[in-house]
């Protein structure tokens, strides 16, 4: 009997000892959770035994019980690299569709052949689809898929909206719109450019030259013409030859047909204030110019959409005693552009920026929770698998109940304390060699018996 109370007692302190020692070759593991080896002394009893005097019968292992405690955060400089700050497990599959789910909390993340996001082991990190505006569709696990980071972003979108918003300062010297000549900047007072794009996703530079006439020779109240270039380029208004005509009769008002502004042909749009440099036409003061391609103003090339045209929208223009200022320049067109960054926020939305100036929300990372996470089964590689004892994984959206938050360029490091580990190994060695000085003492015992005569 004593043999094996002693035999439990080593086999014990050899289970301590295999925890204690597992726990130090992974301090420095991603997303490790030390464990604890869980002892239960053995008695067994009946009904016609006399619990008083009865002698336990050893020790056994109950459980090597993992601790999910939080460990620190190493900051990194790989936005890839994730850490869940609170509860929660990223979840991952082996294959693309798989529902074959592991969940860890190793949040190196790297992107593989395919420009799928997965990890060390190869792994997919699973996500919840989003939105156009980065909301999540769904929020279930069976829904869950592999996200995918595009190296380009769409085709490309032509420019059809211009929008600006700008001060003309009202002391500029007055100038004739007759003499406008783009190449020459001392026939014009200001002057702003915007890129935007054809149907192919060429680029063109749009300039916009704005000039301040002399009163006594124009209609109106404050005026400005605005003059239209696209790649130096004169590009017209639609449907009309011109809306600030020049007084070419000499009787002081402007020709109601709106004819040209120079001799050049370039034709002029007029944009009005009030005595306080209020804009007195509608807001947005809305300008659509000629078609761009061939019959137009010709500046697309051959195989482009050449009946594009731009509207410029001039939103809430002043004329006030302050310099020349443009606040706002924005235009609705896109190029084929290259991926230049990815970011993840605290919400696990995932998104891609590229070289057009485009941002993608691709997807939502998925967290995964478990009533009783010391349920779960090992698998290795940092991860776990649902089982019976852990219940099922509730999934759910990063900052949100209880799932913690995600730390975009931070690992979580392992929680294992060292000095407490190197403490319990010496427990642990002194525990081993305590049962093995018990196995000596009975076999000493058992030797004299043996001797008796």
């Amino acid at each position: 009997m004593s043999f094996n109370i002693a035999l439990s007692g080593i086999s014990a302190s050899q289970k301590d000892l295999n925890t204690t020692a597992n726990n130090i070759a992974n301090v420095n593991t991603v997303g490790f959770k030390e464990s604890r080896a869980e002892f239960a002394d053995v008695y067994a009893n009946s009904i016609f035994a006399n619990s008083k005097t009865t002698v336990g019968g050893g020790v056994t292992t109950a459980q090597v019980a993992q601790q999910f405690q939080q460990g620190s955060l190493q900051f990194t400089n790989n936005a890839l690299d994730m850490a869940i700050n609170g509860g929660g497990f990223f979840v991952t599959s082996s294959e693309v569709g798989s529902q074959d789910l592991s969940y860890t909390r190793a949040g190196a993340f790297k992107v593989d052949a395919n420009s799928y996001l997965v990890n060390s082991a190869g792994n997919f990190l699973q996500t919840f689809p989003v939105d156009k505006d980065g909301n999540s569709t769904s929020v279930s696990l069976t829904t869950t898929q592999p996200v995918k980071i595009p190296d380009t972003a769409g085709s490309p979108q032509k420019t059809e909206n211009i929008g600006i918003q700008m001060n003309l300062n009202a002391g500029e010297a007055t100038l004739d719109p007759a003499a406008f000549d783009p190449n020459n900047p001392d026939t014009f007072n200001n002057s702003t450019s915007v890129t935007m794009y054809d149907s192919l996703g060429e680029p063109h530079i749009l300039t916009s030259y704005f000039v301040r006439p002399p009163e006594a020779a124009y209609t109106g109240e404050s005026n400005w013409v605005a003059f239209y270039a696209v790649d130096g380029k004169q590009v017209d208004l639609a449907g009309a030859a011109g809306t600030y005509g020049r007084d070419t009769t000499g009787d002081g008002v402007a020709d109601a047909t709106g004819t040209a502004v120079n001799a050049s042909g370039w034709k002029g749009s007029t944009i009005s204030f009030n005595d306080t440099g209020a804009y007195t036409g509608s807001d947005p003061a809305i300008i659509t110019t000629e078609q761009l391609g061939v019959g137009g103003a010709n500046v697309l090339g051959p195989g482009t959409d050449g009946t594009q045209t731009l509207t410029l929208n001039f939103n809430n223009p002043t004329q006030y005693s302050s310099p020349f200022e443009v606040t706002e320049l924005t235009q609705d067109g896109t190029t084929v552009g290259r991926l230049t960054n990815v970011e993840v926020g605290a919400d696990g939305l995932i998104n891609a920026s590229y070289s057009n100036g485009s941002t993608v929300p691709l997807a939502r990372v998925a967290l995964a929770r478990f009533s009783n996470e010391q349920g779960l089964t090992q698998a290795g590689n940092t991860s776990w698998k649902e089982s019976l004892d852990s219940g099922p994984a509730l999934a759910g959206e990063a900052n949100s109940g209880t799932f913690g938050s995600i730390r975009s360029s931070a690992l979580e490091q392992s929680n294992v304390d060292l000095t407490t580990e190197l403490v319990d190994l010496i427990s642990a060695q002194r525990n081993f060699q305590a049962n093995s000085r018990t196995l000596e003492v009975n076999n000493t015992l058992q030797q004299t018996v043996l001797q008796i005569r």
